[in-house]
């Protein structure tokens, strides 16, 4: 029988070969020095990407007290179909979907795990003050709107549902991912949305984040297919699906 670990964070990965190795290193620092988060895994879901980002990441040496895997997707299937892979094999009390770029640091888990909810979804919005640098004008108008359009169709009440950042209860986390079923950027919203119908806390919590470039999201194609799997959400929520 598997060993139960204190945290799994999930890092979804596609062509991140470059940026894996500074992200691990902070990661797998930062949680061996906190004893209580521990033991820990890292789970690297290598979403068919087309360089080393496989190799670079089981090549990582974990320190004591974290394991690193790696789980390799035959093809490019989307960051959704990638967290869920990763939150379907996760052992965590608790599971933390972290962006590879690492936009919001680390360090951050310690204020999603004070929220005590058992969805924090880290934000942008509740406090814009704790944006270190912005992201582009037309990206940032692009999420409001998107996000509104959400409100509209009662998906969420949040202000921000987008950040890579967010903590989940792992028993959640991995009923979760047995029903999800969008495969790219949207994913978010379903995830919350789910939790929500199953009568789960969620709570909003202002983090610190920071733009990065080599976004792998581009505005407008991403934006509007991530407006078509919501609308194809709101009706699989209203079958019951």
């Amino acid at each position: 029988m598997a060993t139960q670990r204190a945290l799994s964070v999930v890092i979804p990965a596609f062509n991140e070969a470059q940026r894996l190795p500074s992200t691990l290193a902070a990661v797998s620092a930062y949680l061996a020095s906190q004893p209580d988060l521990c033991p820990a895994e890292v789970i690297i879901v290598d979403d068919g990407s087309r360089d080393a980002t496989a190799r670079v990441a089981e090549q990582f040496v974990a320190p004591a007290g974290l394991t690193c895997s790696v789980l390799r997707l035959a093809s490019n299937r989307g960051k959704g179909a990638a967290v869920r892979e990763g939150m379907a094999a996760s052992l965590g009390a608790w599971v933390l979907v972290s962006d590879a770029d690492l936009a919001t640091p680390i360090e951050e888990v310690r204020t999603l795990l004070a929220a005590g909810a058992a969805v924090a979804v880290g934000s942008r919005a509740v406090d814009r003050a704790m944006i270190e640098r912005r992201q582009p004008l037309r990206r940032d108008l692009l999420g409001r709107l998107f996000n509104f359009a959400l409100r509209v169709l009662r998906l969420t009440r949040l202000k921000d549902t987008q950040c890579g950042f967010k903590l989940l209860d792992g028993e959640l986390a991995r009923r979760l991912a047995a029903v999800m079923r969008l495969d790219r950027f949207a994913f978010d919203i379903e995830l919350l949305a789910r939790a929500g119908a199953c009568g789960a806390t969620v709570a909003e919590v202002p983090v610190r984040w920071s733009h990065v470039d080599d976004s792998r999201v581009r505005p407008l194609r991403d934006g509007l297919r991530m407006v078509v799997d919501a609308l194809r959400l709101r009706w699989w929520l209203w079958l019951g699906r």
